[in-house]
């Protein structure tokens, strides 16, 4: 245990559960959506049309099929997994709990898990009625459970890793609006001078300030806990959150207002790309250097990710030096690294991680460990059916990078995406079933 946490303060299991045991629902959504053929039967094969289909999603980011699938990504698992954090960190990290946990994560996980499938809809559709009532439930959800962390870290001890939240709810509070005001365009019922800047604004706020903040402060505490590292460096832990949000807030307003200059926005890209890079390598040096050398499926997820994060900004950094060379199926290749390397690397390797401590914790404070029959953390999700997950990650990760240029492989990188999700869902429900039977109390 490290010093600072405390750990009497822990919400019932329930309230981070129910995020955590929804989300791989929508990672294996998206998956079977990346999976799913367009066009008609044809017996023409090629790349494009293997078996007479076609994808139409992984050359432009701008497809209705890439939008659903990145907020399938983006806000069903993602979202659903860090507010679940947030909830277990705000009282044993920050020292506050969450106002009013058990209500707050009630209704925003069901306003989410309501929401999500519609918007997702909505943006295959464009219905109307489907993005409107989607973009509303989810807000709702969103708003809920923002306004409550924001009261509860408006009172928390000043950390790096609150810090880092902070600066998240920040980057959520920015795009949650944005994104709202885009459904309710492509609803038609809102004017949008320039669609496009809107979305790339909404964009970085939601996967650099929400989602790269978030795993970056969370970091700070998961890593040397669970992986017996040394802490991060202090400077970096202190700096990092707000140097990643002064660089990424102008770049996203002068995408809004019109760049002046072509060089500012160049030169703000790379200090985002170099602060997220040195990020990586400073984690990947920690990892290096942990007290524990057997290795897991979690470091290996990790290690992954970091390395998909040094990958996604050099080709950013490239992207924009040669807009030309580098075209519009290179931007979907970048954000296949962000979000299905990085992002969704890290929460599932801390998920094998996470689940098992909270179960072992609760179970030791209810009813003690002697007598369950368990003897450590791997009794909840073993070794080797991580490492079992995590190859299956590894591989449709590999089938789907190429696939902006392959379309084809987006048949089999997607069926492995909803395989590896569902294997991480079976494990997360079977670690749940361990601890009922051994007499634990999910609390609510």
């Amino acid at each position: 245990m490290r010093p600072g946490l405390s750990l009497e303060q822990a919400p019932p299991f329930t309230v981070p559960l129910r995020f955590y045991l929804a989300a791989p629902f929508f990672l294996a959504a998206a998956g079977l959506l990346a999976a799913w053929p367009d066009g008609a039967w044809n017996l023409d094969w090629s790349w494009d049309r293997p078996w007479g289909w076609t994808w139409g999603w992984t050359s432009s980011r701008w497809s209705p099929r890439a939008i659903a699938l990145t907020h399938l990504l983006a806000l069903g698992f993602l979202g659903l997994v860090m507010l679940g954090s947030l909830a277990q960190m705000l009282p044993v990290v920050a020292g506050v709990p969450l106002p009013a946990s058990l209500a707050v994560s009630r209704l925003s996980h069901a306003g989410l898990l309501a929401g999500i499938p519609l918007l997702a809809g909505g943006m295959l559709t464009l219905a109307p009625w489907a993005l409107l009532a989607g973009a509303g439930l989810a807000s709702l959800g969103l708003a809920l459970f923002a306004g409550a962390a924001a009261l509860a870290l408006l009172h928390a001890r000043p950390s790096p890793t609150v810090w880092a939240m902070r600066v998240a709810l920040l980057g959520l509070l920015i795009l949650w609006p944005l994104g709202a005001w885009l459904a309710a365009w492509l609803a038609g019922l809102a004017p949008a001078r320039d669609p496009i800047a809107l979305t790339g604004a909404h964009a970085l706020a939601g996967l650099v300030l929400w989602v790269g903040l978030l795993v970056v402060g969370v970091s700070y505490q998961v890593v040397p806990m669970l992986q017996v590292t040394p802490n991060y460096p202090p400077r970096l832990a202190r700096w990092l959150a707000w140097g990643v949000f002064a660089l990424a807030l102008p770049l996203a307003a002068g995408g809004l207002a019109g760049w002046p200059a072509a060089w500012l926005e160049t030169g703000l890209t790379v200090g985002l790309a170099a602060a997220l890079a040195t990020y990586a390598l400073a984690t990947l040096d920690l990892q290096r250097r942990r007290r524990r050398k057997l290795g897991d499926a979690t470091l290996d997820y990790w290690r992954l990710a970091m390395a998909s994060l040094l990958l996604a900004c050099g080709f950013a950094v490239g992207r924009q030096a040669w807009p030309e060379a580098l075209g519009d199926a290179w931007e979907v290749f970048i954000g296949l690294l962000f979000l299905l390397g990085f992002a969704v690397g890290v929460v599932n390797g801390m998920l094998f991680k996470i689940v098992p401590f909270l179960a072992w914790f609760h179970l030791n404070t209810q009813v003690g460990m002697r007598g369950t029959g368990l003897t450590s953390m791997k009794d909840f999700i073993a070794d080797a059916d991580a490492r079992r997950q995590f190859r299956l990650h590894l591989g449709a990760l590999g089938l789907l990078l190429p696939s902006p240029w392959l379309q084809g492989l987006a048949l089999p990188g997607g069926l492995a995406l909803a395989v590896s999700a569902g294997m991480l869902g079976w494990l997360l429900w079977r670690a749940r079933r361990v601890f009922v039977a051994a007499g634990g109390r999910e609390g609510g």
